[in-house]
């Protein structure tokens, strides 16, 4: 049976961001990490060993694999930030439209730094990701 990577831990966020290695990056996570808690009104958490994950829901697909995954959240890689919002939904990509600089993958948008973004789009694109999920995946 598949076994998912991506759990919630009780490893410390503030303890990961603080070994982030590059000091705008660590900069940018703590902005990230308020802006993301103030949005969304849950808790950060570590899901795995490098996603800070806000909230969460239970997925299950028409293929019976399901899991719990966070409803939003971020990663301060190496790279580039990684910013993680529910996919499928039209809203997202008109929100894009006005998000600044970044780049998307099937899954995450990237960032370099949270200078290049509209902060005010950001918080609706928490916003609507957490309403998609939420009717998609009603709670039980």
């Amino acid at each position: 049976m598949y076994e998912l990577k991506t759990k919630e831990t009780e490893n410390s966020v503030i303890e990961f961001i603080e070994n982030v290695d590059s000091l705008k990056k660590r900069e940018d996570a703590y902005k990230l990490l308020d802006i993301f808690t103030e949005t969304t009104g849950y808790k950060a958490k570590m899901w795995g060993p490098s996603i800070i994950g806000f909230g969460s829901y239970h997925y299950k697909y028409e293929s019976g694999h399901e899991g719990d995954a966070p409803l939003v959240g971020f990663s301060p890689r190496k790279a580039k930030i990684s910013l993680y919002f529910a996919t499928g939904d039209t809203k997202r990509e008109e929100l894009l439209q006005k998000f600044g600089k970044h780049t998307s993958g099937k899954a995450c948008v990237y960032i370099n730094k949270v200078a290049d973004i509209n902060v005010e789009v950001l918080k609706e694109l928490i916003d609507q990701s957490i309403t998609f999920l939420r009717e998609l995946y009603p709670s039980e």
